[in-house]
């Protein structure tokens, strides 16, 4: 019985066969062999470390020719590596996940590998990864299970799993290759010695047979032309780097594409100063101010241009794709058109490129994250167009702009990469006294900042604001978002009653420059009910936020970053104010929109499902808010590493989340982790540091150590006072923690002196009413009754029982461990800076 034969029930991204498609009968069979052997095949280039033998093509045709094998196959283009798991997350939903927009990018491409990992649903599939570099760029990227194929110009792949080479054809596949790509026939001894004179290289192949499909020309008149062309390459002692049939057929096309279509063969040079990667047809739907002729002509026509794009496409100088609307010329052919041309014609084309890209760029702003599409576009381009050397102020706007979106969408690590860049070149170009190479290093201090480098983005800052305002004067916009990055640091430096201090007069000076709506001022009021917060004002704090987020969501200007951001701080400061449900209710508010409008792995993002986690830990909801804390922590970590300050505030939540569900031993060793990392980010006397050190201090004494935890809490609450003084909310937590070390030490009276204090100190600070406050209140009247003072201890047990019924309910952890009279553990959850 013949099994019926059907097609792959997922075909994803695969490019359509080659009509022409020759030879490689014996490397198709050979790779088949291998991979159903359930071993990799990998395909090298073999031709001297060049491009043109065909590893794509060969690889497109195995997934047409054996599609039938497959209950899937998808195709990812591996050259650039930071887009290959977006590729693999895309294939989600065929498998029964959850998209990226609900799992993040890293979350479902994993999701994804281990699906098809275990064959669920399907157990035949294949992947090929298009066009790879180093084995590294995937390591973790090629899941077991099933077929994998890679295409590589690396030879390096030859360690990694078996290897098919991929040489220039052999003599008869040329010769049948050029009989199927010629519509006209030619005979046997013409097509020989033109693949003998082509060298049997497959792009020259195609080159040399879309020319004569094209123009009707003889072969021999070809041979003729290629013989003339090659004696002058080599006269010239070109080229050193290419095969001379490649150069010489690429010149014949070129020069025949000239006689027809002119305009069309500047447009070609254009895109040889783009990426190799697919380049936007938008890109050329505007004219630029300022372009010259021929180009700015042929844009100006669409009927032309679209004409010169065929001519391209047809004389196999590009590949053109109208469903992705893309022009993309092979990096070798770019090569060849850079090369034949003067240092002044590299400089116009190249300036031409520049201009392309600025008015690419997205109308709304950087921050928005609807221009992401556009900057993800665009951003293969900037390092091969030499963005970084341009003096013009506009394209070195465009460079800033395209930093900022690597920032914002949370590409830290890339985003420091190319604003170094431009920071060195800037400098050697204009100068230290530049307005774009302040920019540049503003941009600098805050993803300096964004990485958790606190200190140098403080000295970054200060050197660039103080020549800033040398420059341009106090009241330029710019001086002032230096200034208000300076609050910023100083928050992050610990210093918080200073940031407060240097905010207010901040926002002042934003008031006097902008008015009080514009999104500058707007962003100086958030900081300073930041400011408000770390410094224990929560009322302050919350009516600030609020006062901002309403403002936010008035403004024209506003996007969904910034709406957001203010929503998951109205969020914080209401829980801060001891308002829980309502902090829940407004967190889960803002983190499915920051999911919805950021994606759920962007910084904002985690930020916001952290303060979620919070908040539903303090409500008494412990196994969602556990979930929560897990989640965000374990992507915070494949995201930013161990010791980023994102990391290790998400970490701390996890810690204090595991030991409220009762998983003391991997709370104490996750806090104990953690709080070894707090002092190399932030120093070792920052308040931060100390409360987590409090937080280590109360698991020991969870464990029974009483008396290290009475050491780890007396030093956490020296260290507060020094930095924050005693009546502070992180000082006051501590003490608590501490007045029941000194409990269960036996030193009782001293926990009821500790504890009366602390309590008189709650009561001005965070009020009645406050959690933290009832909680002191709460192990005060337990070690009253133990001291003998039962009248007190049960006028203050019912007082506090009251205020408990009538908040966050007598069901509520706290009010229920308050009422079987055990002492309540105070943890700390350091905010954002």
């Amino acid at each position: 019985m013949t099994l019926p034969v059907t097609a792959p029930a997922i075909w994803g991204r695969i490019p359509p066969r080659n009509k022409n498609f020759t030879g490689r009968e014996e490397l198709l069979t050979k790779l088949k062999a291998g991979i159903s052997d359930q071993v990799t095949a990998v395909l090298p280039h073999a031709l001297h470390g060049l491009g043109g033998v065909g590893k794509t093509q060969m690889a497109v045709e195995f997934a047409h020719r054996f599609r039938f094998d497959y209950d899937l196959v998808w195709w990812v283009p591996a050259d650039q590596p930071s887009l290959v798991r977006p590729t693999l997350a895309a294939l989600a939903p065929s498998l029964g996940l959850p998209p990226a927009t609900t799992l993040g990018v890293e979350d479902a491409a994993n999701a994804v590998l281990d699906a098809l990992r275990r064959g669920d649903p399907y157990r035949r599939w294949l992947l090929i990864f298009d066009n790879a570099d180093q084995p590294e760029d995937l390591q973790d990227l090629l899941p077991q299970g099933g077929h994998v194929l890679v295409t590589s110009r690396n030879p390096r792949w030859d360690g990694v799993g078996h290897t098919v080479q991929v040489d220039v054809f052999a003599r008869e596949e040329s010769i049948a290759f050029l009989n199927k790509r010629l519509p006209r026939a030619i005979s046997e001894d013409e097509a020989d010695r033109l693949a003998h004179e082509l060298g049997d290289l497959p792009l020259a192949l195609e080159q040399a047979g879309a020319l004569q499909a094209e123009t009707g020309m003889s072969v021999a008149e070809y041979l003729r032309l290629l013989a003339e062309c090659t004696s002058q390459l080599l006269a010239e002692g070109k080229p050193s780097e290419y095969p001379v049939s490649m150069t010489a057929a690429w010149r014949l096309s070129v020069n025949s594409l000239a006689e027809k279509v002119p305009e069309a063969v500047e447009l070609l040079r254009c895109c040889a100063f783009f990426g190799p990667e697919p380049i936007p047809r938008e890109v050329f739907s505007r004219t630029p101010p300022g372009m010259g002729q021929p180009l700015g002509g042929l844009l100006r026509n669409p009927i032309r241009l679209a004409r010169a794009f065929g001519e391209v496409g047809r004389y196999a100088l590009a590949k053109i794709d109208p469903p992705s609307r893309t022009i993309q010329v092979h990096r070798l052919i770019q090569a060849l058109l850079r090369d034949e041309l003067s240092q002044a014609d590299q400089a116009r084309f190249r300036g031409e490129v520049h201009m392309l890209l600025v008015a690419a760029m997205p109308a709304e702003d950087a921050e928005s994250p609807s221009s992401w599409r556009r900057y993800s576009e665009l951003i293969g381009h900037v390092g091969p167009a030499a963005v970084a050397e341009s003096h013009d102020p506009e394209v070195r706007k465009f460079a800033v702009n395209i930093v900022r979106y690597l920032r914002l969408s949370g590409d830290f690590a890339f985003a420091q990469h190319l604003i170094e860049r431009l920071v060195d070149q800037w400098t050697a170009d204009s100068g230290e006294n530049d307005l774009d190479l302040l920019e540049a290093k503003r941009q600098f201090g805050n993803i300096l900042r964004d990485r958790g480098e606190y200190g140098a983005a403080y000295e970054s800052n200060l050197n660039a604001m103080e020549r800033t305002e040398a420059l341009v004067g106090p009241r330029h916009r710019m001086t002032l978002q230096l200034l208000n990055s300076l609050g910023a640091d100083l928050r992050a430096r610990g210093d918080f009653a200073d940031a407060r201090d240097h905010d207010l007069r901040s926002l002042e000076r934003h008031r006097e420059a902008f008015g009080e709506t514009s999104i500058d001022t707007l962003r100086a009021m958030h900081n300073l009910a930041l400011d408000h917060g770390l410094n224990s004002d929560y009322t302050k704090s919350k009516d600030l936020h609020e006062a901002v987020y309403l403002l936010f969501g008035e403004s024209p200007e506003a996007n969904a970053t910034h709406i957001t951001n203010a929503l998951g701080g109205l969020a914080r400061a209401v829980r801060l104010c001891g308002d829980y449900g309502e902090a829940c209710d407004l967190g889960e508010e803002a983190y499915a929109k920051a999911v919805d409008e950021l994606g759920a792995e962007h910084p904002l993002t985690l930020l916001v499902a952290k303060d979620l986690a919070i908040a539903l830990r303090r409500a008494g909801e412990l196994e969602r808010s556990l979930e929560q804390a897990q989640e965000v922590n374990a992507r915070s970590v494949r995201l930013f590493g161990l010791d980023h300050p994102d990391t290790l505030a998400a970490a701390m939540c996890l810690a204090n989340g595991l030991r409220s569900t009762g998983d003391l031993d991997s709370a104490l060793e996750l806090a104990a982790d953690t709080v070894v990392r707090y002092p190399k980010v932030y120093g070792s006397e920052h308040p931060y540091n100390h409360g987590c050190g409090g937080n280590l201090a109360l698991l020991r004494r969870v464990f029974g150590d009483a008396e290290s935890a009475r050491r780890l809490n007396e030093k956490a609450l020296a260290g507060l006072e020094v930095k924050l003084g005693r009546d502070h909310h992180y000082s006051l937590t501590v003490a608590t923690n501490l007045a029941s070390d000194l409990k269960e030490l036996g030193e009782v009276e001293s926990a009821c002196k500790l504890g009366r204090g602390t309590l008189r100190r709650l009561r001005a600070t965070v009020g009645d009413e406050h959690p933290m406050t009832l909680a002191c209140a709460a192990n005060l009247s337990v070690s009253l009754r133990e001291l003998g003072e039962e009248e007190e201890a049960n006028g203050l047990y019912k007082e506090t029982m009251d205020v408990y019924a009538r908040t966050v309910g007598l069901e509520h952890p706290d009010a229920v461990v308050a009422a079987e009279s055990r002492h309540l553990d105070c943890d700390f959850d350091p905010p954002p800076i």
